[in-house]
């Protein structure tokens, strides 16, 4: 089995975060030009992760200000429970503490148990919640929860 890689996501693989994204969110999928800007942005932390050739996560978080704060993180649900999330979150973590940022926080759908079991298996505590706020076609629309994680 190939190691798993983690490097930095570029203009060149739009198209594959693109389409990660959309495996990784049906409900949600953003699009290749929201990601181009997203990617482009100074200050952000876009990785991507690869077993063998094949892209199998990623994560845009912006590091700023002390804290950083994930935008986005996903992981093709076939590469899912093999590390690729702790990985992607571990490289976002060392990466913020070089700059000194004290937390990372993100907005995860209170509906989405894989990612929250993920989430609190790091350790990261809910701190907020946004009522109604992600869009969901077949059922009732679900709250995001605003989650933090200390990095001292």
């Amino acid at each position: 089995m190939s190691a798993l890689e983690l490097r930095p996501a570029s203009a060149a693989d739009l198209d594959a975060l693109a389409r990660l994204h959309a495996r990784s969110f049906p409900e949600d999928p953003w699009e290749r030009r929201a990601l181009a800007r997203l990617v482009a942005l100074p200050k952000m932390h876009a990785r991507l992760a690869v077993l063998g050739a094949k892209p199998v996560g990623f994560v845009l978080a912006l590091v700023v200000a002390g804290e950083a704060e994930i935008l986005t993180l996903g992981v093709d649900p076939g590469a899912r429970r093999r590390g690729v999330g702790r990985a992607l979150l571990a490289d976002l973590y060392a990466a913020a503490r070089a700059v000194q940022s004290a937390r990372v926080v993100l907005e995860v759908a209170a509906d989405n148990e894989v990612a929250r079991a993920l989430y609190a298996a790091e350790g990261f505590a809910v701190v907020g919640r946004r009522p109604f706020y992600y869009r969901r076609s077949d059922a009732a629309d679900a709250d995001a929860l605003i989650l933090a994680r200390p990095l001292a």
